[in-house]
């Protein structure tokens, strides 16, 4: 992906090495993901459970210690590039389809944990979207779990979760993602799930009408970038990631929907750059 030279977003909080303590808000699957990491290495699902609830506690710097490495310098300035590319899309996405003016989020960069408007924000769940202070949370070493864990890799795969992030951020302004969390207070687990599934496959769509109209006008994206995003919602499908982790997939606890449809939807939004063409809450779910 090009961006030499490209401008950085000034909406950017870094708390990178300051002490913080999790929930957080709408997410890329962190959970399922930091299980698998623990499975992998040998534990179980009792370490399971307290990587999810302690993670950060034992491992975050102080503010006084913590020097970034190199590698997390430069994807610092990558994600303050990516945001800024965000910033310009979807300002002039909104003027031109009439939506209204578009609120640019915040960008808050941590380690371990941080306080958040949704509760406690951890590592180990991944980025995630947080409406209530119109934040978007990234611990960087996500990334290189997702290089080491998960075989996805480059940075248009980096550069997609962000993207998806700022999804739930559109859903947000628009109005979707308030009216999706109220049905979801009034409905069952297993009801709520499925819109939960409808609310990521979205903000997959609006993450491929992101690198639509990114390329459209700065002609960044190179071979083999759409397959490095597309590589990287596949294995973060729920099925993926459920028969990873478990050896097999239980389809009533998805959250984020299957790899197929992850992949799917974000191809949708990078073909038609069309937000017309993506209220995933309008159809049966045979049709996602």
């Amino acid at each position: 992906m090009k961006l030499d030279g490209r401008r950085e977003s000034s909406n950017v909080e870094d708390r990178r090495g300051m002490s913080g303590a999790g929930k957080a808000g709408v997410g890329l699957g962190g959970v399922a993901i930091i299980a698998i990491i623990t499975l992998l290495m040998g534990g179980n699902l009792g370490d399971v459970f307290q990587n999810v609830v302690q993670s950060g506690g034992l491992t975050q710097a102080t503010e006084s210690s913590y020097e970034p490495t190199a590698e997390n310098e430069a994807l610092a300035k990558f994600s303050r590039q990516i945001l800024a590319s965000t910033e310009d899309v979807w300002s002039q996405y909104f003027r031109k389809m009439g939506l209204g003016t578009y609120k640019n989020p915040t960008l808050v960069l941590y380690t371990g944990a941080t306080s958040t408007a949704c509760g406690t924000g951890q590592a180990a769940m991944g980025p995630f979207y947080c409406s209530a202070d119109e934040k978007l949370y990234i611990d960087l070493s996500f990334f290189s779990s997702m290089k080491r864990q998960l075989g996805a890799d480059g940075d248009f795969a980096y550069a997609y979760v962000i993207a998806h992030e700022v999804g739930h951020h559109v859903q947000h302004v628009l109005g979707t993602l308030g009216q999706a969390h109220q049905q979801m207070a009034r409905m069952s687990k297993a009801q709520a799930n499925r819109v939960s599934v409808r609310i990521e496959l979205q903000a997959d769509f609006y993450a491929g009408i992101w690198a639509h109209y990114e390329n459209s006008l700065f002609d960044s994206i190179e071979d083999g970038d759409l397959e490095e995003a597309i590589r990287c919602a596949s294995v973060i499908g729920d099925d993926y990631l459920q028969k990873k982790s478990q050896g097999y997939a239980v389809e009533e606890s998805f959250t984020h929907g299957t790899a197929a449809q992850r992949m799917r939807w974000l191809k949708k939004g990078m073909q038609t750059g069309d937000i017309r063409q993506g209220n995933t809450f309008q159809l049966e779910d045979s049709q996602l």
